[in-house]
């Protein structure tokens, strides 16, 4: 045997769990981080125990880490294909760990930005790194039950995010939330240079220099755009409509330039395979979906229901134990039923979760919204292991990273169009419906500046209504946020159902002939 055919080969089943662990653990760093990140919003705004933030650079603060995160995936799954899925895994988890401390002590809004922006090409070396070492060093009869505990990595770092960060805040400063993830980077480092044994394909890609950039760029542009879109900007304006052009034409000059490359970063061959095409179409209405609904919930949970946000964190936990408990069910599930149908399943089981806030209002019980969490995270976690193990089997291993890498875009840019979708369904229901109402003041109506504060968002109008003392201002509020979130959420399941009618069509039984080629396992078809 060659050192090359070598280094391909799968490891031991005794030394796949300690590999497994430490891809493990450095995935649920990007979940944690997204996590952590929503109970320190509040301090950063702090002028006085924070940044001073305002709305707008704290909008960055989030969105500079989901622009860079989705424009540079692409340019990830490369390098783990040129230079092989630990050496990629290392250098991301030293730049995660290096923006995350450089991140810890920024001195103001805008370098934190900056630092978010790094966090997100750190993450975006590790996401497809992790699911390739996963594919070509797991041996073939424990590679679904992997990719399982891969998948519910995400459910234990969204559960773990907002308890951790709640603790480190109520003892240490904001940038602890942030220097949190460097002991965590170097143990994983650690572990990575001890037990991931140094994959390479069966041949050294050559890196694809103007394709990368134009994936960057273009993939960027949409984002960028999107994001826009979702703060509030006008679909038609420079802000929105430019960049989205532009980053629309950059990405159509990158799909024709794949198609002419000897060596491409994205192989389009990859979408003949039916399973692989509609295995990301289906991740990525999941996203959005889930993104965008999870958005709303946070609002709804602190608003109407009046939570903290250390509350509302321990209650939406609920949907990451259902993430965490339906991966490791999809396996099972997938023998009984087949892969199609359990994402199926999945999907409409989230949508029906969806279709149960068209009856919440300012007092449902919070044990209802637990149970309907918890039923949405089961459904998604049913969701994640078997449309990647789909996507995944008919992937040769010089491609893993390729393939990790549409993987992991899919569910970054759906979670990404999710929030931006629901914002904007928000933002204009509830200006709308408060437009026509008369606000109440002190003295009559409310001055205009004041109408116009209040009309912004539901979370100003309390915001106002607490200063004026005027509980009846607080409760138009929190009604045409109500009316804002029925429209958004019938938008949401409607996109779930869609999905879940993708599923159903499109994800085919794997070929047992596929299978040698891609698992090695030979495992008869479902």
């Amino acid at each position: 045997m060659s050192r090359t055919e070598e280094a391909a080969a799968p490891v031991t089943a005794r030394r796949s769990w300690p590999v497994l662990l430490v891809v493990v653990c450095a995935q649920m760093l990007i979940w944690l981080d997204t996590s952590i990140l929503n109970v320190a919003v509040t301090t950063l705004a702090d002028p006085a125990d924070g940044l001073g933030a305002t709305p707008a650079e704290l909008e960055w603060v989030a969105s500079a880490y989901t622009l860079v995160f989705a424009g540079t995936l692409f340019a990830g799954g490369a390098l783990a294909d040129r230079f092989g899925p630990r050496n990629t895994l290392l250098a991301g988890l030293a730049l995660f760990g290096a923006a995350s401390g450089a991140g810890a002590f920024a001195g103001s809004a805008g370098w934190l930005i900056v630092a978010r922006g790094f966090m997100g090409a750190g993450s975006a070396l590790l996401m497809p790194a992790t699911l390739s070492v996963i594919v070509q060093s797991t041996p073939p009869e424990k590679r679904t039950r992997a990719i399982a505990i891969w998948s519910s990595s995400s459910g234990l770092g969204v559960a773990v995010g907002p308890v951790v960060g709640g603790a480190l805040l109520s003892h240490f400063w904001w940038g602890s939330v942030f220097l949190v993830n460097v002991p965590i980077v170097v143990l994983c480092m650690t572990g990575a240079v001890a037990v991931v044994p140094a994959l390479k394909g069966p041949a050294r890609r050559v890196l694809d220099l103007p394709g990368l950039a134009l994936s960057v760029l273009g993939l960027g542009g949409v984002v960028y755009g999107v994001i826009e879109l979702g703060n509030g900007q006008s679909w038609h304006g420079v802000h929105v409509l430019l960049p989205v052009v532009l980053g629309g034409a950059l990405l159509a000059a990158f799909v024709a330039g794949q198609r002419r490359s000897p060596a491409p970063s994205l192989d389009l061959r990859l979408f003949r395979q039916p399973g692989f095409t509609a295995g990301s179409v289906v991740l990525l209405i999941a996203f959005m979906a889930l993104a965008g609904h999870l958005f709303y919930a946070a609002f709804y949970l602190q608003g109407p229901r009046g939570l903290s946000p250390a509350d509302a964190g321990l209650v939406m936990i609920a949907a990451a134990v259902g993430i965490v408990l339906g991966s490791q069910a999809s396996p099972a599930m997938s023998r009984l039923l087949s892969d199609r149908w359990t994402v199926a399943a999945g999907v409409l089981a989230t949508a029906a979760t969806y279709v149960g806030y068209l009856w919440f209002d300012g007092g449902t019980p919070i044990p209802v919204v637990v149970v309907l969490l918890f039923v949405q995270g089961f459904g998604m976690g049913l969701v994640g292991t078997p449309v990647t193990a789909v996507m995944m089997s008919g992937v040769p291993p010089q491609l893993a990273g390729a393939g990790s890498a549409v993987n992991s875009v899919t569910r970054q840019v759906g979670g990404t169009l999710g929030v931006a979708m629901t914002g904007s369904i928000l933002s204009a229901v509830y200006r709308d419906r408060m437009a026509d109402a008369t606000l109440p003041g002190a003295a009559g109506e409310l001055p205009p500046a004041a109408q116009e504060q209040a009309r912004t968002s539901a979370e100003a109008a309390r915001s106002l209504a607490g200063s004026l003392r005027l509980p009846e201002l607080a409760a138009m509020a929190d009604r045409a946020f109500l009316d804002a979130m029925y429209t958004a959420t019938f938008w949401t399941a409607v996109l779930a159902l869609v999905g879940c009618v993708v599923a159903a069509g499109g994800l085919r039984a794997r070929k047992a002939a596929d299978e040698p080629a891609a698992n090695g396992n030979g495992r008869d078809a479902q």
